[in-house]
């Protein structure tokens, strides 16, 4: 057993008020959207999911930081909580079901605890450092989740956000290069693309702009279903603004074709 457990029940009953909140909110009609100064979307359920996901942290947790997309950072100290409330607001704000809440707590430095709600879709996938990855409707009810074994490029799929987000980031070429590359390719999008990867049904995913609530929660649920994340340079850190992840087979060749900088894989 590990001593994370307690933190990742608390993360379920988060995730259980969050989708309550997003459920109600997700298509009506007097949902207000408003503009953020990085021209992203912003929605009153985002905000109302923080707030809740707050609350819930100073009762339960009021030592612990907390790192969120909607209103920043709190506390200071060894162990902190990452949140994105609706990660794919543009997805949620026009009526598709694939986005999700992200919920991941860091000690020390490294993510311990990561949980993805995904409540339109009917997933939810979560992990704590080494009990393994899971996905299913709740604690009692799960499956592990574990990733494929392909090993060549030629026989993967791999999923990503956009193709535009590639153009922006002066990396077109080299994602074209890829998608040539590999058997099949598809934009599931956001946080699905890499829960695919963790869960097997994907081999490869990767987005070249993201923030460190985008990638905290996905980290740890990737590497306890036997999978590998970094940065596009290779590096397994959350400041790094990109994110790739495999089943780890295809890992390094995936960072020669779409990498900006010397390879430093994780052991």
């Amino acid at each position: 057993m590990t001593g994370y457990n307690d933190d990742l029940r608390l993360a379920h009953v988060m995730a259980d008020a969050a989708d309550d909140l997003t459920m109600r909110r997700f298509k009506a009609v007097d949902l207000r959207v408003e503009t953020k100064p990085d021209l992203t979307p912003v929605s009153d359920a985002d905000r109302a999911v923080e707030e809740s996901i707050r609350g819930t942290l100073r009762r339960a947790r009021p030592r612990d930081a907390v790192i969120g997309e909607e209103f920043g950072e709190t506390g200071y100290g060894a162990r902190s909580w990452i949140i994105d409330p609706i990660d794919g607001t543009k997805n949620y704000v026009r009526g598709v079901p694939v986005w999700a809440t992200l919920i991941a707590l860091m000690d020390r430095g490294r993510v311990v605890v990561g949980l993805v709600s995904a409540p339109a879709l009917g997933r939810r996938w979560w992990a704590a450092r080494a009990t393994g990855a899971w996905t299913g409707r709740s604690l009692s009810k799960a499956t592990r989740c574990q990733v494929s074994s392909v090993t060549r490029l030629e026989d993967a799929s791999f999923s990503y956000s956009s193709l535009g987000g590639w153009e922006e980031a002066g990396k077109l070429d080299s994602f074209l290069d890829l998608n040539r590359a590999v058997w099949r390719s598809r934009a599931y999008g956001d946080f699905w693309s890499h829960m695919m990867v963790a869960e097997g049904s994907v081999d490869l995913s990767a987005e070249p702009e993201l923030s460190p609530w985008d990638i905290a929660a996905l980290t740890v649920i990737v590497e306890e279903a036997g999978g590998i994340w970094t940065d596009l340079s290779g590096v397994p850190g959350l400041d790094g603004g990109s994110l790739i992840c495999s089943n780890g087979a295809l890992h390094t060749e995936a960072l020669k074709r779409l990498g900006d900088g010397p390879l430093t894989l994780p052991v």
